[in-house]
């Protein structure tokens, strides 16, 4: 059977994304960088799941889910913007590959970053210091980057931003290829974690094996 989760707030992260915060049900347990398959509490709308990871901690005495919404569809994110407090979804049993295996690189596309916020939370909370990671993280344009006071903001976390289709950026510009990874990455001195569009994770993991990172220091999910 599903979880029921009651929201309690929506709070506006940057100009398409939001930080939904439900109850979390007594006994519901998972692994910082696993997702939910949720869907909306209404006729229609409750076989139609798509996943979402939380950014809260499992100690935390909520679940919170930062989300980007796509207003160009007529579809579930669309349609979680317009929830209001007390509102209901549902979620499965939480699931993912992704989890904490140690200081690397943590390469992400989009919302494809939600699955390291808890994870980075989690050990800043645990060591107190995030020293050997980076985060590679590319979006559309500047305004995209979720979180990104609070990345810079991590003690010890490196931060690489990129974005593609803004020329005039602070940031770096281009997409994340070979040549980038390359330059950035040791093989063989930390995990590579990737999550993001499955194009994305194809032409990453083949890049990363190219430059000589091993298979097994590979970790991926997809998340449109």
């Amino acid at each position: 059977m599903p979880h029921t989760l009651t929201l309690q707030s929506i709070e506006t992260v940057t100009h398409d994304v939001n930080r939904y915060r439900f109850d979390k049900p007594s006994g519901l347990a998972y692994t910082p960088g696993q997702a939910f398959d949720i869907g909306l509490d209404r006729d229609g709308w409750r076989d139609d799941k798509h996943p979402f990871t939380p950014t809260s901690l499992p100690d935390e005495g909520f679940l919170e889910f930062t989300i980007k919404t796509y207003v160009e569809h007529d579809g579930l994110t669309k349609r979680l913007a317009d929830l209001k407090p007390g509102d209901t979804v549902l979620a499965d049993e939480p699931w993912g590959a992704i989890h904490d295996q140690g200081p690397g690189w943590f390469i992400a596309g989009g919302a494809g970053v939600t699955p390291f916020i808890a994870i980075l939370r989690q050990r800043l909370a645990r060591e107190g210091t995030l020293e050997g990671s980076e985060l590679i993280f590319s979006n559309k344009t500047e305004d995209d980057i979720i979180l990104r006071d609070a990345f810079e903001k991590m003690p010890g976390l490196s931060t690489y931003f990129t974005v593609t289709d803004q020329k005039d950026a602070s940031v770096h510009t281009g997409q994340i290829d070979r040549d980038l990874l390359a330059a950035r990455i040791t093989p063989g001195k930390g995990k590579c974690y990737v999550c993001g569009p499955d194009a994305m994770l194809d032409d990453i993991s083949g890049a990363l094996l190219d430059i000589g990172v091993p298979e097994s220091d590979i970790i991926t999910e997809e998340f449109d």
